[in-house]
């Protein structure tokens, strides 16, 4: 895969040539603050410690209550990294208070960094001189929104990529200052497109912060109506719910295919199937393929062998990995055993 062709229109020309240019130069003097929770993106806030530049706090999800009773706190992976590397965390409950607010104006950062974090209020993203920028797992202004690496890889997509962009008063609609393409497999899963466009999203990161540098502060950008063109659908990438991940038979064994792939393997596709056994079970799908045997009904379950069956409206998608409710994940061959025998 070529993972590192940068969108022509998007680079700025203030970016270095010939590599990075030392790390001691560039970002001692530039205060940058960091803010992001999972772990994705802990990939940028290393690449951006480990380069030696100036990272002076960052600012993560309060600890979630984990546990049966919700007596235990679980940090963010981002503050579990900072600890580990000494920087200062901040936590907020509410991004507008005042003590907050406050607190991270005497960090006097030069430029925030944002990645997999909330939406931020104009009183935060404005305060740096250099401004606020995100990583977003999209090439913009397609997938807008929560979930962009889910809803890429339902969408059957074979490229995405990532951005970085300003932050404005809108969800994901600054603009933009960098791109790099990935492409993605027509197999894999949301796992693989996650681990790179983790490592991608770092890369473009730390080209975007040089190329702030080399501009003393500025940089080229492009609003996003200028990067639609005419008749072009966006799509979006909302939220993921429950019932979002449930698979709809009556579409093409591709479409089940890519649903299945952009679920897996988190939170995971489901459906309620009606096993040969004759059991009603709620059945999650983490490994599928599609085939080019003549669908049945939609959505009725066929066991052949070693091998299990679902049909779509088309096709039948051959399941391969399988939880049934109550059960551990399991390959699909050893549940249809289970059933025969």
């Amino acid at each position: 895969m070529n993972n590192n062709t940068e969108c022509p229109q998007c680079v700025s020309p203030l970016a270095p040539s010939g590599g990075k240019m030392p790390a001691g130069q560039k970002g001692v003097d530039l205060r940058i603050v960091f803010m992001g929770t999972p772990e994705f993106a802990v990939g940028t806030l290393s690449a951006l410690v480990e380069g030696g530049y100036n990272v002076v706090a960052v600012v993560t999800q309060p600890d979630k209550p984990v546990g049966r009773h919700g007596s235990v706190l679980q940090p963010s992976q981002v503050k579990q990294y900072a600890l580990e590397h000494d920087i200062p965390v901040l936590q907020p409950v509410k991004m507008k208070d005042p003590e907050f607010v406050e607190q991270l104006r005497s960090y006097n950062a030069d430029l925030q960094v944002v990645v997999a974090f909330r939406m931020l209020p104009e009183i935060v993203w404005d305060m740096p001189r250099f401004g606020t920028f995100n990583v977003h797992a999209a090439l913009l202004p397609q997938y807008r929104g929560a979930a962009p690496i889910n809803w890429a890889v339902i969408n059957g997509e074979t490229r995405t990529g990532v951005t970085t962009f300003f932050l404005d008063h809108d969800i994901d609609t600054g603009r933009i200052i960098k791109q790099k393409p990935f492409d993605v497999p027509d197999d894999a899963n949301v796992e693989y497109v996650y681990d790179g466009l983790m490592k991608l999203g770092a890369e473009l990161a730390i080209e975007t912060v040089d190329a702030i540098i080399a501009g003393g502060g500025k940089v080229d950008s492009l609003p996003q109506e200028e990067m639609i063109p005419v008749g072009t659908e966006l799509h979006h990438a909302p939220k993921i719910f429950k019932e979002t991940c449930e698979i709809d038979w009556t579409k093409t064994v591709k479409q089940c295919h890519d649903f299945v792939r952009g679920l897996s393997p988190v939170p995971g596709a489901w459906t309620n199937a009606n096993l040969p056994d004759g059991r009603d079970t709620v059945m999650k799908i983490y490994k599928a393929q599609k085939t080019d045997r003549k669908a049945e009904t939609p959505g009725q379950v066929h066991a052949e062998k070693n091998h299990l069956y679902i049909s779509a409206s088309d096709f039948q998608l051959e399941i391969l990995e399988v939880q049934i409710a109550g059960k551990k994940r399991m390959a699909a061959k050893d549940f249809v055993n289970g059933l025969i025998h």
